[in-house]
């Protein structure tokens, strides 16, 4: 294949046509732009869960056995700290929040409930209103407050899910009490797991905290998901605010170093401004929501586009030291780098691209962005930015434009220079050696990276309960926002006894008028699994059985019809199940029954009881295998199954990218060197360093104690694609070295001038990646450190570790390879590389 033809004839048009090709990119650019409004934003644990089989049970669960007729709502907890929010002072206040918020109407407000209340009507059984309640406990005397709570305490279990466990019956106090507020919201509001973008439901939880602050000062607050979506937002707007000043400031700083130039910092600077906004305006145009997995994105266009720009500058200022002019001088740059960035391109767009195998949506929109991000990044910085370099030098020559610095990164001699050359020094004397215990310590590594934990959790997306100082320090509009959320779930479930409301839940998609329908639910909830609560050996479950039961045990006419059509005596109709169903849907049970049955008839759901101290995943296994003994098709949800099985997915999708991205990038790296350099098992040279890499971020990981999560299960894929950036560079440069220099010779020269740039590189895209650490998102800030800590590792193999490899590779394969050198600005020598 001559591709040499085709760069040919990408280096005239580079450098005869510059003005032109500028051109053409500034005004792609601006088409781009029309994109940028178009971009919506979408975060919480919704976005992941979306399309999961157990989330449409769920949500078919959530639709059809709703009350008919009847408006969707969402709820949301008045919370009340105090001494004693149990006395006459903290009843009342409770009281009194409930009635403004009653009295609004743009709350939507459908009923309130309160310990408060059941106090209130233990003190005066007809004060039915708020109202009522609130003049009943204004005469109540304190004694009587007291006896109230003490007998509501013994008589009425709901009292004791409304108050903390801290609460002394004796005494008549308790520290804190939930009210809880049910508001009629928009239809299909309601239903699903997790917590994503604005809402109605956020919008009158957002003025419901504003009424309650008013009203009870800071002794109250509001806790619903609308807050969580509210804070959610909120996360994802402070932590872009945060994130991509500061990545700026560093990419600058150390952008300085690396140009030295004014005029040359401003191109690279508006070639990277150029990257971010067609990938945006892709992304706008595409219809693709900014989430917060995305936020990664630009730190990673950075990254890739501060490598290439810092290899094109660097490599041409490497041959206008040797005096050649500004054409020829770009035509040997970006001859030899358009095909470097080429391999870079491709497999970097692999190891994104891996991530489209991912179950999850915004794992896969993440590798899509990142992965079309590459490939605008790979034609800015290897077509535009030589063309505006060109365009530039030649603006320097008529007119008297600064000239800082010409000199290039690493060159000959420099203390750099003989740092860099560690690698060399160790790969000309124990190659194998070196090598070999390498690849052994990459072993114990990845073997260790195999405890690894998974999760995924909602505080992966919620801020911490305090943000760091020197946050708190920053100037408007940077400072971080004060976040309630994380501290108020901690409170929650630190101070109230939630084992009331720990289910799970099974979807029957069957007909239940079936003879055997109601047997198949009353034999499965036999000798349920360990995590299940028990009731006399049974599971203690709620199904359309057990409203079948109530009404049966009050309900003497009832009774008989299902004695008449119960053929083994042990309370289950297995006969005439549609006149059962009929019957209860004529009655007082109609809405209670449809809450557990399919209006036609034609599917169920059973929610079982489950252990407060069992794990999530020993929940969410028993509720399939219980699932699995039914006959017909029955589907384990609910939020714990939901919530589990996108953890399950993290991991699967953690493995299965890597599997796909080192076998994609090994298979491009062969077929890339087989057409360029003839010899294949160069792109396997070229892929043990980043073996070693991947294994060392692995067992990172496990030391660090990060888990892989719904963000950081992208991060070894994403490793492969950034450490693959640094090692084709070397093996490109030394696949063309060795083909004029000896081995010796080829190795300085490769790791001295390339090694300068990917010092730059390393150290402007650490920085500028690794201020994803500051994002409020605890998951995005693990994700940074991680990706930071990779380019590090990524950039050390490629400078100490790749030479050793290379030279084991040269002496394999010397006698196989012919070198043919190719042809270069006309040149026709021909000199042998030899070993020293």
């Amino acid at each position: 294949m001559n591709y040499q033809a085709l760069i040919d004839r990408i280096d005239d048009r580079i450098v005869d046509d510059s003005r032109r090709v500028v051109a053409t990119f500034l005004v792609v650019t601006l088409l781009f732009t029309a994109g940028l409004g178009n971009v919506s934003t979408n975060s919480g644990t919704s976005q992941f869960t979306s399309g999961l089989p157990a989330e449409q049970a769920f949500e078919r669960v959530n639709e059809e056995f709703s009350p008919t007729f009847t408006a969707d709502t969402g709820s949301a907890q008045l919370v009340q700290r105090g001494e004693n929010v149990l006395s006459k002072e903290g009843l009342l206040r409770m009281l009194r929040v409930q009635q403004r918020l009653s009295a609004d109407d743009d709350l939507r407000v459908q009923s309130t409930s309160s310990a408060a209340q059941l106090v209130a009507q233990r003190l005066d059984p007809s004060a039915t209103t708020l109202g009522a309640q609130i003049r009943t406990v204004e005469r109540a005397s304190e004694s009587d407050v007291d006896r109230a709570v003490r007998d509501v305490a013994a008589t009425n279990p709901r009292f004791g899910s409304l108050v903390s466990t801290d609460f002394n019956r004796e005494a008549a106090t308790a520290s804190a009490t939930v009210g809880i507020v049910t508001h009629e919201v928009p239809a299909g509001l309601s239903s699903g797991t997790g917590q994503s973008g604005s809402s109605p439901l956020t919008s009158i939880q957002q003025r419901a905290q504003f009424t309650v602050q008013s009203a009870a000062g800071g002794s109250m607050t509001v806790f619903g998901t609308g807050v969580v979506a509210s804070e959610n937002a909120s996360v994802l707007v402070d932590s872009i605010l945060i994130v991509v000043p500061a990545a700026v400031l560093f990419i600058l700083l150390f952008l300085v170093v690396a140009y030295r130039d004014l005029a040359d910092l401003l191109l690279g600077t508006l070639s990277l401004f150029m990257a971010i906004v067609w990938t945006f305006g892709f992304m706008g145009l595409a219809g693709i929501p900014f989430s917060t997995l995305l936020i990664a994105v630009p730190p990673l266009l950075l990254a890739v586009g501060i490598d290439f720009g810092i290899h094109a500058v660097n490599r041409y200022r490497e041959e206008r030291a040797d005096g050649t002019g500004i054409a020829d001088s770009m035509r040997v740059t970006t001859d030899q780098l358009l095909v470097a960035f080429f391999i870079v391109t491709g497999t970097t767009v692999i190891g994104f691209g891996a991530n489209l195998t991912s179950s999850l949506p915004p794992i896969r929109d993440f590798g899509a962005v990142a992965a079309i991000g590459m490939t605008f990044t790979f034609l800015i910085f290897g077509v535009f930015l030589p063309a505006a370099k060109v365009e530039l030098d030649r603006l320097r020559e008529r007119y008297p434009i600064p000239t800082l610095s010409r000199r290039p990164l690493g060159s000959d001699g420099s203390a750099l220079a003989r740092v860099l050359g560690g690698g060399v020094y160790v790969a000309n004397r124990a190659p194998v050696l070196f090598v070999g215990l390498l690849l052994l310590t990459s072993a114990g590594s990845g073997v260790y990276a195999t405890d690894v934990s998974t999760s995924f959790e909602r505080t992966d997306f919620l801020p911490p309960e305090e943000n760091p100082d020197f946050l708190m320090q920053l100037p408007e509009p940077f400072r971080p926002g004060t976040y309630t959320v994380t501290e108020q779930i901690n409170f929650l479930d630190d101070t109230f006894d939630a084992r009331q409301s720990d289910t799970t839940t099974i979807y029957l998609e069957r007909p239940m008028r079936q003879d055997d329908a109601l047997e198949s639910i009353y034999r499965t909830n036999r000798d349920p699994p360990d995590s299940f609560v028990r009731e006399n050996g049974r599971a203690d479950a709620t199904s359309i059985l057990t409203v079948i039961q109530d009404r049966a045990a009050r309900d003497p006419e009832f009774r008989r019809l299902v004695q008449r059509n119960d053929h083994n005596d042990n309370g289950v109709p297995d006969d005439n199940l549609g006149k059962v169903y009929d019957y209860l849907l004529d009655s007082s049970s109609r809405d209670r029954a449809l809450r557990y049955i399919g209006e036609d008839y034609r599917n169920a759901r059973i929610v079982y009881m489950v252990q407060a101290d069992a794990s999530n995943d020993d929940v969410a296994a028993d509720t399939r295998q219980v699932a699995a003994d039914f006959r017909y098709t029955a589907i384990a949800t609910g939020n714990t199954v939901v919530l589990q099985a996108v953890t399950d997915l993290v991991l699967e999708s953690a493995v299965q990218s890597l599997v796909v991205a080192l076998a994609g990038t090994a298979l491009f790296l062969m077929a890339a060197y087989r057409v360029l350099e003839g010899q294949a098992s160069l792109g396997i040279a070229n892929l043990v360093p980043i073996v070693v890499t991947v294994s060392a971020i692995a067992g990172t990981m496990r030391l660090l104690g990060i888990p892989f999560n719904a963000i950081t299960a992208t991060i070894l894929a994403v490793t492969i694609g950034l450490g693959v950036d640094y090692t084709v560079h070397v093996t490109h440069r030394f696949a063309d070295e060795i083909q004029e220099q000896p081995l010796q010779a080829a190795l300085d020269a490769t790791v001295s001038g390339t090694g300068g740039a990917l010092l730059g590189s390393m150290l402007t895209t650490t920085a500028g990646i690794g201020v994803l650490a500051l994002a409020i998102s605890p998951a995005l800030g693990q994700f940074g450190v991680l990706t930071a800590i990779s380019i590090v590792y990524a950039f050390l193999t490629s400078v100490f570790v790749l030479p050793s490899v290379l030279v084991i590779w040269w002496r394999v394969t010397q006698r196989e390879w012919s070198v043919t050198p190719r042809p270069s600005l006309g040149e026709t020598d021909s000199p042998i590389p030899g070993d020293d």
